[in-house]
């Protein structure tokens, strides 16, 4: 069965939206751990540093999704970011703000200096997880859309118990990934301590998670989400049963894979429409009728054939340079052996 050219770009920002989650979602996670993992300033810096050469370039995911909406489904798009407004702006500050301490935190070597911007991290990752779960629950359950397709709610309208669940359960689900991919680039205790955290974020992923997973089904599932949840519980399991293994890459395989279910779910769950109106049904956004013109769909088709392998060798080869594991001894100015030969160069300098 072909897919018409709406169909194939609903497909491509999923696409894009697995990719964003998979990789900021990991990046969010070790956001949120470097305040509550850690134990001192090195342990913070270590963590900080497993992402230092690749979170600003998962944010270009973001980007993208965000510019492919604009483009093949303006209506969408101008629904989306005029019903979300408050919501979307706290996660573009928070991002501003994260980004800002990523590269600030260590210009000053002050305690004072570097703990708030360390705090910022924290809690700007934090909230940036949660909030896009809140988001996509409100997307997938539908939101007050009148007859002309635009949002005639308030922000009190996207705060429903549902949603709310929705946020928790990303928050769970990239502190767990998080927690995952902390265990695969650290050595020493910080590792250990890493596998255990992720044995008790995965339980509560697989408890929150599952709920809201649940829930979606319930209202608004079909048997293509249903296979989708059921790889998103089966992956999580077997993450479950690979960390305590001691297989770390492994269970960040399968952490991977829960996140690509679950936002596979959402979509599945939300097509045909890509806004569902809570006022009446008729009045929903669908992939067909929010879409572009075919000639701006073709024209979009190319450019992405042509620039996407492009995207993908270059980021596939920076992940690929920063492999190593790092740990305390590999950050400037503190003591202890080198455990690893090579392991040094597993991330930008550290400061």
């Amino acid at each position: 069965m072909s897919l018409s050219l709406p169909e194939l770009w609903f497909c491509v920002i999923a696409v894009l939206w697995t990719g964003y989650f998979f990789l900021e979602g990991f990046d969010f996670g070790i956001g949120v751990l470097s305040g509550t993992l850690a134990r001192d300033r090195a342990e913070r810096r270590v963590l900080i540093n497993t992402i230092g050469p690749v979170w600003d370039g998962n944010e270009v995911w973001l980007l993208t999704a965000g510019g492919a909406t604009f483009a093949a489904f303006p209506d969408w798009y101008a629904t989306l970011f005029s019903g979300f407004y408050l919501p979307l702006l706290a996660v573009l500050v928070c991002l501003i703000v994260r980004g800002v301490a990523f590269e600030y935190r260590a210009k000053r070597p002050g305690e004072r200096w570097q703990r708030s911007w360390e705090h910022a991290i924290l809690w700007c990752s934090a909230l940036v997880a949660f909030l896009w779960g809140l988001i996509f629950a409100n997307v997938v359950r539908g939101v007050p859309v009148d007859a002309s397709g635009e949002f005639a709610g308030g922000p009190a309208d996207l705060l429903s118990p549902y949603a709310l669940l929705g946020g928790a359960a990303t928050l769970a689900l990239f502190t767990f990934h998080g927690a995952v991919f902390a265990a695969l680039k650290t050595v020493g205790e910080i590792r250990a301590r890493a596998r255990r955290a992720a044995t008790l974020l995965g339980a509560a992923t697989v408890l929150v998670g599952g709920a809201f997973l649940l829930w979606t089904q319930a209202e608004a599932g079909n048997g293509r989400s249903l296979g989708a949840l059921a790889v998103a519980v089966a992956a999580l399991v077997a993450a479950l049963a690979a960390n305590a293994r001691g297989r770390e890459g492994w269970a960040f395989c399968f952490s991977g894979v829960a996140v690509a279910a679950v936002v596979a779910l959402l979509f599945l769950a939300l097509f045909p429409d890509v806004m569902p109106s809570s006022l009446d049904p008729g009045w929903s956004l669908t992939v067909e009728g929010a879409a572009s013109s075919p000639y701006t769909l073709r024209i979009m088709t190319w450019c992405a054939v042509a620039a996407t392998p492009v995207v993908m060798v270059y980021q596939g080869w920076t992940y690929w340079v920063f492999r190593k594991r790092i740990g305390v001894q590999h950050i400037a100015g503190t003591a202890g052996p080198v455990a690893e030969p090579g392991a040094a160069g597993a991330g930008r300098a550290a400061r």
